[in-house]
């Protein structure tokens, strides 16, 4: 049996997911009866049945449910639990396509019978096509009466019942007729419906299959062979043998095995299909590479950190999973008429056929109406509505980095009035760089930059490295520190041996170190108040005790952060930033990012509170974050969306994930979610005026059953159709 499971604690108890791949489910009505049964095992804590996927999502608690009471309520419901998925459903395909070719051959023959009857052959022609007849009754469309069977045995009704009581009333019918010597017979019907019906279920499994193809082109990036260092020899192994702490060799055009990190070379890595960015992203030594993505140029080692369903393309094809077979709350909407639905389209049925017969003397005319209401009405339209727009969304977001969790984060999305934005990971870059090098005297900017990059070159400290890092970006050479001096609260001094042999004395730090020292000051200050109104932090430069120069260093913001706000305002959207950083630094990030609404100075535990804040005014809200400090406002919010690699617990607490640290990507989440609820709701309403309209049309003796057969295929194929032009949504911002 194919099932996949996974724990996870829930407030006291540790309770287990599982999935079950569902066959011989056509309807929504289907699904509301394999739910029922689910929900009804003792120890179920919820049960969510997807048409589309034909998979059941039960979370229950161990010692009180287990799979195998789970299989046995589906299989009392009258469906069954596939053993090997994919196997069944290629099977099935095939039964279902050998089935329909033998079925339309009949009912063709039966048609040619019928022109050859209308020359005057009638006796034996009328023979002829009951013998036809019989194998698509009976041996084609054998399928809907196994499934009324199985409703009838839990006392409740379905498609299956509706076709297999309205082809066996036009051929049980027809049979009697002919037997009586009579001539209106209606074989052709009877066929013709099953062929119909079952060419609409074809078409419809094709498409499905299109719709879920974004969980195995995920599953197809998974490289199959890792080549691990053991005992200094290279050995190819499968992945799955690949253990936390193997040193991996990874060749040009191959793809990274695992999560790990680069311990030796360099390479350029193409991680599009992960993260949706179509440039190479460089990495070396002490850069994390993630599993499936494509080495494009050098050989490098790496160390294996996350193996198996720990790995990121594991944790989004959870992700994927658990969002496709998930619900919107639309979508339960549609679950409660599906339940009443079959018994009321039967009893519209027996009205046509006792109104025909009784008030109008044509009992004939009203069995075909009550053939054509039962066909017409059959709800795979209604049950293939939400499920496939779901299905295609998801996977359209998946090709973009862009992971959603669940129906209902989608249907909140659309309801969206305001975006909070954390700023550092997520507005910002999330490091210090060095932004400006102002000079005082003789000295030129490159020569302040290396004298300053000399005297941090030992320190650890982030705004050290980061003006280490732009001399290093610059190609300047740097000196050797002699003595070095930390001044808590200050700054430093250092003494520098430069390469002709001199010994230069180098004061780096705030306004304070210089004053204390008796610096002069002399031009500098009118710098300063500029670069703090920008969110600069400056830090003096002195050399043997006079000021040359300041360097200004911020965490900046990200390239497309400006782009992304003014594409979130477009949506109609409020824009609140909210930091732990100073007000004025805020402020001034905000600025530049063309937010005017800022939260400063807000303590990690406080960021939740103010989300809640925003809630009590009657704002739907999404919070952007990345870290964990970020994870109970993630959770608090309609909406979490974690950007980045981010963390694991950001990752858990959040709704929709983007793998990428571009914030263009919160614009496309959204974008997408509104896209996809707008198409479930024209599917839904499609499906729902289809049976308005052509239910009393059939009721009426407007609509032949043949016709009601066709336009029933065609109902559920225009509704897959219409939910794969989702394949076709754009970002309406490019994400690099």
């Amino acid at each position: 049996m194919a099932v996949k499971t996974r724990s996870h604690h829930d407030q006291e108890r540790t309770e287990q997911q599982i999935t079950l791949p569902i066959e011989g489910m056509h309807c929504a009505s289907c699904v509301a009866r394999v739910e029922q049964a689910l929900k009804g095992v003792p120890g179920v804590v919820e049960a969510s049945v997807n048409f589309a996927l034909e998979e059941a999502s039960v979370r229950f608690v161990p010692g009180q449910a287990t799979p195998q009471a789970l299989v046995q309520a589906v299989r009392k419901a009258g469906y069954d639990v596939r053993e090997e998925s994919q196997e069944r459903a290629d099977e099935h395909a095939l039964i279902l396509r050998r089935r329909l070719i033998a079925a339309a051959l009949l009912t063709t023959g039966i048609f040619i019978l019928m022109y050859a009857e209308w020359l005057g052959l009638s006796p034996i022609m009328l023979l002829l096509q009951a013998l036809l007849a019989t194998p698509v009754q009976f041996w084609a469309g054998w399928q809907f009466y196994q499934g009324a069977w199985a409703a009838a045995k839990n006392e409740t009704t379905d498609m299956n019942t509706l076709i297999a009581v309205g082809t066996s009333a036009a051929y049980f019918y027809s049979l009697g007729v002919l037997l009586a010597g009579g001539q209106d017979v209606y074989f052709d019907t009877a066929a013709a419906i099953i062929t119909l019906i079952l060419l609409g279920r074809l078409l419809e499994a094709r498409a499905k299959g299109r719709a879920s193809a974004a969980i195995k082109r995920l599953l197809g990036l998974q490289p199959q062979t890792a080549r691990v260092l053991r005992n200094g020899n290279e050995l190819d192994i499968p992945v799955a043998e690949v253990r936390v702490g193997d040193i991996l060799l990874v060749r040009p055009g191959e793809k990274i095995p695992v999560d790990g990190v680069v311990v030796e070379g360099r390479s350029s890595v193409d991680e599009s299909m992960i993260t949706g960015e179509s440039l190479p992203v460089e990495k070396g030594p002490g850069v994390e590479v993630i599993g499936a993505t494509l080495n494009k140029m050098g050989s490098f080692k790496m160390r294996a950190t996350k193996v198996g369903k720990d790995t990121a393309l594991a944790q989004i094809i959870r992700l994927v999973e658990e969002a496709q077979a998930s619900k919107p709350p639309i979508a339960k909407l549609v679950d409660v008429v599906a339940s009443y639905f079959v018994p009321a389209v039967i009893f519209v049925a027996l009205l046509a056929f006792f109104g025909w017969s009784f008030l109008a003397g044509d009992p004939v005319h009203g069995l075909l109406s009550a053939v054509a209401v039962l066909i017409v009405a059959c709800p795979c339209a209604l049950g293939l509505a939400t499920p496939t727009s779901i299905l295609v969304g998801t996977g359209r977001g998946a090709e973009h980095g862009i992971f959603i969790r669940s129906g209902q984060a989608l249907e909140l999305a659309r309801k969206l009035t305001t975006v909070v934005l954390d700023k550092t990971g997520t507005l910002t870059v999330g490091k210090p760089r060095v932004t400006d090098v102002i000079t005082l005297d003789a000295l030129d900017e490159a020569e302040v930059l290396a004298l300053a990059a000399s005297a941090e070159k030992g320190s650890e400290h982030p705004l050290a490295e980061a003006i280490v890092s732009m001399a290093r970006e610059r190609g300047l050479p740097l000196d050797e520190p002699q003595e070095f001096l930390a001044i808590p609260g200050r700054g430093i001094r250092v003494s520098l041996k430069r390469e002709r042999g001199e010994h230069r004395e180098v004061l780096l730090g705030n306004e304070l170190l210089l004053r204390e020292e008796g610096i002069s000051l002399d031009g500098v200050l009118d710098h300063v108040g500029r670069l703090a109104a920008e969110g600069k932090t400056p830090m003096f430069v002195a050399v043997d005790g006079r000021a040359v120069g300041v360097i200004a260093v911020a965490d900046t913001l990200k390239e497309e952060a400006r782009e992304a706000v003014q594409a979130l305002k477009a949506l109609g959207l409020d824009i609140v930033m909210i930091t732990g950083d100073h007000r004025r630094t805020a402020e001034a990030i905000a600025r530049q990012a063309g937010i005017s609404h800022v939260l400063a100075e807000i303590l990690p535990e406080g960021k939740a509170k103010e989300i809640k804040r925003l809630q009590d005014q009657g704002k739907v809200v999404a919070m952007v974050g990345d870290g964990i400090n970020d994870a109970p406002a993630l959770a608090q919010a309609e909406v979490g969306i974690a950007i980045g690699t981010g963390t694991d617990v950001a990752i858990e607490a959040a709704d929709i994930t983007l793998v990428s640290g571009d914030l263009r990507g919160v614009v496309t989440a959204i974008a997408l979610s509104r896209a996809t609820i707008r198409n479930i709701q024209q599917n839904l309403f499609w499906a729902f005026i289809y049976n308005v309209i052509l239910i009393p049309l059939a009721a009426f003796g407007l609509l032949s059953p043949i016709l009601a057969a066709a336009a029933m295929g065609l109902s559920s194929v225009s509704v897959v159709t219409n939910a794969l032009r989702l394949k076709r949504f754009r970002p309406s911002v490019a994400v690099s």
